[in-house]
């Protein structure tokens, strides 16, 4: 049984048809990117996994359990965590405070703030500074602890690399295959391509809502990909490899 199964989910930003007819897999332990132009659905997708966005029509099961009607708050509580695209933390707390605001609203696990700090070392010297202090690299690592923090059995990353400074971009993808190689079970939206090609076991398309194309890393080319990312000819519709 997977982890995360999606059937043919259908979801709209009022009657615009946002995701649709979307079907994919996660297995415990893979790193799954999604990739794809802007206004592919990517976002919409991790957020409807995540309970932000209303499911239309499909299914999305967790560990077997249809959850698909399950409220945000109630699926963190059954492991799993959004970590959206902004970062969104708290500007006024600490990055230690920032990272305990998940920890009432999570499960109990391995995951505690030093532990967090050991796999982001650049926060150590910046757990005392408040998250306005930060730059976007030092933000986008505390937003990930604080996903961690929630100690989940899938880990939702949206949008990891946007807007940083490619040193920053550097540091957090270091730290983040600490996290990979702990075992986490990981589905992130990505638009550098080779970091996703690095760091992701199997890459998923999506191309004006639909998965166009989907399979293993190591077993795509960066132009297939190409193709498939900007539906140029010969790509046609969906392929797995």
């Amino acid at each position: 049984m997977s982890l995360l199964s999606v059937e043919a989910l259908d979801v709209r930003h009022g009657l615009l048809p946002a995701v649709r007819q979307v079907s994919l897999t996660v297995e415990e332990g893979e790193t799954v990117a999604l990739v794809g132009a802007n206004g592919a659905g990517k976002t919409t997708l991790l957020r409807a996994i995540a309970g932000a966005n209303h499911v239309h029509s499909g299914r999305i099961l967790f560990e077997g359990r249809d959850i698909s009607g399950v409220t945000a708050h109630r699926r963190v509580r059954a492991g799993i965590a959004l970590v959206p695209e902004g970062r969104r933390l708290f500007p006024g707390l600490t990055v230690e405070e920032n990272l305990l605001t998940a920890r009432a609203a999570g499960r109990r696990g391995p995951w505690t703030a030093e532990r967090v700090i050991e796999a982001f070392p650049m926060l150590r010297p910046l757990r005392r500074r408040t998250a306005r202090n930060l730059s976007g690299g030092e933000q986008q690592a505390t937003a990930i602890g604080r996903g961690l923090m929630c100690n989940p059995r899938l880990l939702l990353l949206d949008e990891v690399s946007l807007g940083l400074a490619p040193i920053a971009v550097e540091a957090v993808y270091a730290s983040l295959r600490t996290v990979i190689e702990s075992g986490a079970t990981i589905v992130m939206v990505e638009q550098d391509l080779r970091r996703a090609l690095q760091v992701a076991g199997r890459i998923i398309c999506l191309l004006e809502g639909r998965i166009v194309l989907e399979g293993r890393s190591a077993e795509l080319t960066r132009e297939q990909i190409a193709e498939a990312y900007f539906g140029l000819r010969g790509a046609g519709g969906l392929e797995r490899a």
